[in-house]
């Protein structure tokens, strides 16, 4: 059995999914409380909603702390393992070890599974990751300072947020980027 509950964030309404053992969803924030519940309604369709176990409660409180720019350990929340492939899983772990406002590369994670030529598997691993924000995939970022992917709903765009939420350097320096961009634009149309 597969149960749901939505909650509310600075940044939107987000949820998370659980079975028995564990966590096995976490639904990046929406605008919209409908457009997040029929998003796990698509991943999980014989999922119910149901009021939080009071073990999962602090997940829920982690989760509204850190997309409030608050820290939060995440790290010893309860996932569900097994709905995963074994080499993800690895990533998964790793990438939980990032502390907020720190970022790693998707060749460091490589690098830590032992074969730097693994990095492209990472980044397709983290954008599998049923877990967004509890496993921090938008913490690791392509080589050379550049952003690299996401996968959750606004791509990079949404990744760009959370981590000047949490501020990471990578962040700052490309929202300093884009409101030095947005200036010129602005100015070329005077």
């Amino acid at each position: 059995m597969t149960w749901y509950a939505l909650f509310d964030t600075a940044i939107g309404w987000t949820g998370i999914a659980w079975r028995d053992k564990g966590l096995v969803g976490v639904h990046l924030p929406e605008r919209d409380p409908e457009v997040a519940r029929r998003g796990f309604e698509r991943r999980f369709p014989d999922a119910t909603e149901a009021a939080v176990p009071t073990e999962l409660t602090s997940i829920i409180e982690g989760v509204r702390a850190l997309v409030h720019g608050e820290k939060a350990d995440l790290s010893a929340a309860p996932l569900d393992i097994s709905c995963v492939p074994e080499f993800n899983a690895k990533v998964y772990e790793i990438a939980r070890a990032i502390p907020a406002g720190e970022t790693r590369t998707y060749g460091e994670i490589a690098t830590q599974l032992g074969d730097k030529l693994l990095a492209r598997d990472v980044g397709t691993a983290l954008g599998e990751n049923p877990w967004p924000i509890v496993v921090p995939c938008h913490r690791v970022t392509a080589a050379g300072g550049k952003l690299g992917g996401f996968s959750g709903r606004g791509g990079a765009r949404t990744k760009l947020k959370l981590l000047a939420i949490e501020g990471a350097q990578v962040a700052a320096q490309a929202d300093l980027f884009g409101k030095v961009q947005a200036i010129r634009t602005d100015r070329r149309r005077d």
